[in-house]
């Protein structure tokens, strides 16, 4: 089984990051959505092994990359910020980007808001913001035998 901490659109709220260090300590991977990119370059610091950054329309220095996909325990996994897929309006892009690279599931972030839907045969996942102004929030998954299962955690 291999678990992941995914969070998004931290814009430089260190404080809150910090407090879920035990959690990512815990977990196989620490994926950071975008909006600071810089705040995951801080965290690689003490996980250098398990942190994997994207880039947001709000990181002047791009630090990251702009998508990705992973492949764990059989799961064909889609990661990027969604700005570039319109995802403040629709959810079709992101989907069929998704599906395209052959991965039936998909997080973002960009919104703000925590969300998960089901967009032509891809679950699509917003783990929300760990923003000082925002609602805040992340994503467990745990993926095993070709199986993956979130939980977005209100904070």
């Amino acid at each position: 089984m291999k678990t992941a901490v995914i969070i998004s659109d931290s814009h430089g709220n260190m404080r809150l990051l910090t407090q879920l260090y035990p959690l990512f300590a815990e977990a196989d991977y620490v994926i950071h959505l975008g909006d600071t990119s810089s705040d995951a370059s801080k965290i690689a610091r003490d996980f250098p092994d398990k942190v994997i950054s994207l880039n947001g329309n709000c990181d002047p220095i791009k630090l990251g990359e702009n998508e990705r996909v992973l492949e764990l325990e059989g799961v064909k996994i889609f990661l990027c910020h969604g700005h570039a897929y319109s995802v403040k309006t629709t959810a079709a892009k992101l989907a069929a980007r998704a599906k395209e690279l052959g991965c039936t599931l998909a997080f973002y972030g960009h919104t703000h808001a925590a969300r998960e839907e089901q967009v032509d045969g891809v679950t699509l996942v917003n783990p929300g913001s760990a923003a000082r102004y925002s609602k805040n929030g992340y994503c467990y998954l745990a993926v095993s035998g070709g199986k993956a299962v979130t939980k977005l955690v209100s904070l």
